[in-house]
């Protein structure tokens, strides 16, 4: 397997873990008071440390140690029960890469390290307020604590099989890659035919059954448009065809996890481009930005573009008979690489997975092809891997 042109990061001397499995009365402790979050989607902790407004948000991150002081985290002889440190890696040391999480009084005896010190390496999900502890990016005032599924961690997502990403536990940089490869490969293919029907029910207009959503543009068209004419909509490949001469074969000229309705137009304005951001305007595409050798989506589907991309990579790594997908942070013309992957990193952080997204991931998994996009169900295998 190879590695995409040094872009996928190898964490050396990060601290080992052990994962623990808990006792299954930890799986979820709510607070005996009345709470509701107004937090939608967990977030991450690289979103939570930028974001402290203030507001309220479930974190999904990963028990790393107890904080004791604004720049010192320990990880083990755990001192009390009344905080711990969450981290987007199970193998984080950096303490400017974690969130410090107050422990209210009615979640000690469940996730304080002192009583729990199995809880290390744990992934879990908080609700509380972000705001500072210890002088350090924070969350406080918890409402609602709960440890995300198997060993390792696994997700909240009822559509993910239990023990699904046993495989990727623990690892980081190139193993991971390697571990998630191995997890969505032989995946059940379409024709590129079956794309159009397929379309029709993973981009559907919540608001309309006989529409689909143009992903670029935003707009609802009706599900029969489809086609080649102007204002017809057609199958866009988020990872260009010519990126990697797959054509529209089956398998990554007609992989779901990539492939979205998109305008004519809009389709062949984006052409062959990389991502990026910046450019001029583009018409029938609110929002869209596009030069002469990149592309900018809409705000509101960059992470989107970002993860699926970040799937292909993954998933196509050269040993079934097709180019190996490598990301990077060029702008590349028809090679196998695509980038920017330092945008789409920014863009993935700023747009976070939505229920949609999931729910999207859900329907190609549970209907047509038999297996799941990683970076929306873990959003922290991106800044893991890259």
């Amino acid at each position: 397997m190879t590695r995409m042109l040094g872009m996928r990061r190898r964490r050396t001397g990060a601290l080992a873990l052990t994962l623990v499995a808990l006792p299954l009365a930890l799986a979820l402790l709510v607070a005996p008071r009345p709470a509701v979050s107004t937090a939608a989607a967990p977030i991450s902790v690289s979103q939570a440390v930028a974001r402290q407004d203030g507001s309220v948000a479930t974190v999904r991150g990963y028990v790393v140690g107890q904080p004791t002081a604004t720049t010192t985290v320990v990880t083990s002889g755990f001192p009390s029960d009344y905080a711990i440190a969450l981290a987007d890696s199970p193998g984080t040391t950096a303490t400017s890469q974690m969130v410090y999480v107050q422990v209210p009084s009615a979640f000690r005896s469940g996730f304080g390290l002192r009583s729990n010190p199995s809880l290390l390496g744990k992934q879990v999900d908080v609700t509380g307020r972000l705001t500072a502890y210890f002088s350090h990016a924070g969350l406080k005032d918890g409402t609602a604590f709960s440890v995300v599924g198997g060993p390792g961690g696994g997700t909240t997502d009822p559509g993910v099989p239990a023990g699904y990403y046993d495989a990727a536990a623990g690892k980081t940089g190139s193993a991971l890659a390697a571990a998630l490869h191995d997890i969505i490969d032989g995946h059940t293919t379409l024709s590129y035919s079956q794309v159009w029907e397929a379309l029709e029910v993973t981009d559907a207009d919540p608001a309309s059954s006989v529409n689909v959503i143009e992903f670029y543009s935003g707009r609802s068209v009706p599900k029969s448009s489809n086609g080649g004419d102007p204002d017809d909509w057609n199958r866009e490949h988020t990872w260009p065809q010519g990126h990697g001469g797959f054509g529209t074969s089956a398998g990554p000229g007609t992989d779901l996890h990539h492939l979205r309705p998109e305008d004519v137009t809009v389709n062949s304005t984006r052409g062959n481009k990389d991502f990026d951001n910046g450019g001029s305007a583009v018409a029938q595409c609110p929002g869209c930005f596009t030069d002469a050798d990149s592309f900018e989506p809409r705000d509101a589907v960059k992470g989107d573009v970002a993860r699926g991309l970040m799937y292909m990579a993954v998933r196509y790594e050269g040993g079934d008979g097709f180019a190996d997908l490598e990301l990077n942070n060029s702008t590349n013309g028809s090679t196998p690489y695509l980038g920017k992957i330092s945008v789409l990193l920014a863009w993935h952080a700023a747009d976070p997975v939505s229920a949609a997204e999931r729910a999207r991931n859900d329907r190609i998994h549970a209907d047509y092809q038999g297996n799941r996009n990683p970076f929306v169900d873990h959003p922290e295998y991106a800044e893991a891997i890259w």
